[in-house]
Order: structure tokens, then sequence, then C-alpha cells
């Protein structure tokens, strides 16, 4: 019986993550594994029959689910617990243990494209996703402001953007889903008359390649940047952890 792997969310309908893992297993002859999609409106429900068959032995977790997760894993990493979301879980004698591989992704997939004046950041979003791009930003000695659509201590809403926030702010980061397919022609409301050159816009979305919020960005000069290496980094370190001893 090849050993199970996967990922739940819900809805999944569009994800990458199972072509990748298909072609990573072809290309490298791995051949005692499976990914598959969990499309699951019950999490609680999944995870006990996770827990319960132990067929499993790890997967991936997304929309909605990743700080859902928390209260059900027997344990999680640092990483993960600083963060405040779980996007990894290893299943190992009946316990699962939770991991955060959106920080290596993202770290990973940013770090080549910064320059020095990439030391403010805009983050669109408060879900699991912004949590882990916190995480790096405060890794990377990168200051921060989340935009939200609502208005909360420690955050803007975007009806408070304007000029000035954007030309302050030369690194602008969309966690939302805003744009992604099939909403193709959806985008978040900045002021995008005030993106320049030497701003780096990044849309954690991947499908598709170039979101409205990417396209408008690069009309105005910026260099951009999606989520597919980020997907990809992420998915290669959850790989490794799920073979780890």
């Amino acid at each position: 019986m090849k050993r199970q792997f996967g990922l739940v969310g819900y809805p999944l309908s569009h994800t990458f993550s199972p072509s990748y893992f298909a072609q990573k297993f072809s290309t490298e002859n791995i051949i005692d594994a499976e990914y598959k999609a969990f499309e699951e409106a019950d999490l609680l429900s999944f995870l006990s029959q996770v827990k319960t068959e132990q067929t499993i032995l790890g997967f991936n977790v997304t929309i909605p689910y990743k700080q859902a997760i928390l209260p059900y894993l027997d344990s999680i990493s640092n990483e993960a617990s600083y963060v405040g979301a779980v996007n990894t879980v290893k299943l190992v004698n009946g316990k699962l243990f939770g991991y955060n591989t959106d920080v290596f992704g993202f770290q990973n997939s940013l770090k080549s494209l910064l320059k020095q004046h990439h030391n403010k950041a805009l983050i669109f979003g408060t879900g699991g996703g912004a949590k882990a791009v916190q995480f790096v930003c405060k890794q990377l000695s990168i200051q921060t402001v989340t935009v939200s659509r609502f208005s909360q201590r420690g955050q803007i809403t975007y009806e408070q953007l304007n000029d000035n926030f954007i030309a302050n702010h030369k690194l602008l980061i969309n966690t939302t889903p805003v744009g992604m397919y099939p909403k193709n022609d959806e985008a978040i409301s900045i002021p995008y008359a005030a993106i320049t050159n030497e701003h780096l816009c990044y849309d954690l979305i991947y499908n598709p390649p170039e979101t409205l919020f990417l396209q408008r960005a690069k009309q105005q000069g910026a260099t951009i940047k999606n989520g597919l290496e980020m997907l990809h980094l992420q998915a290669e370190q959850s790989w490794k952890i799920w073979n780890e001893d």
C-alpha cells in the first residue's frame, strides 16, 4: 500500500498541490507515495478519521483551516506557534504535529528580490498567510503595517490607505484571496497610481499567474512576483518534514 499524503481545505477545486506532488513523484521515481486533495467542509470529522485510521502520514492545510486547526493538534512547532497558523501536519503514533512551511517558502522566494529601500511593507489581509508574512518581515527587519477591511487595533483599513502610505511602503504583499481564479477580474482596492518602479509587489496567489493586483503594479513599473515559487518551496519543506525520522 502506498504512503498517503494530501491537502485539506474547502474549497479545493483549483489547487495545484496534487499535480505538483504527482509531478514530483514521477520525476523523482517515488513509487510508494500518493498525494490527494481532501475537500472537507467538516475539519473536525476529517481529523478524527485521520487519527483513527492512521493511513495518512501527513497533509498540508489551506484556506480556511490554517488557524482553525490549531486547537486540535497535539503539538506545534515554535515557528507555527509564533505565527499562529499551521499549513503542514505530520501524523506520528496517532498524534498530530503542526508546522508552518509558508514561512520557509515566502522568505526564500522573496529575499533575492529585496533592495535596501524595501524596508517597510504593507500586508493586505489578516489570515494565516499574512501571519507567516509578518513573521518573515520581522526576521528580515522590515517594518510592517497590516491592511484589513475592518478597523482593529494595530491595523488600518483600505479606506485609510492613501498615496503617502503607498509611497512610504515600497513592499506591497497581498495575502488575501482577492483576484484568485475564477474571480480574475477582482483586485484589492488601493491607490495603484502611487506605485513606482521602486516598489516590489508580491501576491501569494499563483492562479492566475498575474492577478489584477500584479498587472496594475507592473503597469506602474513595479517588480512583481506571484506565489508559485513559495508554493513549491513550502511543499518541498513539507515533504522533508514528513520523511524525517
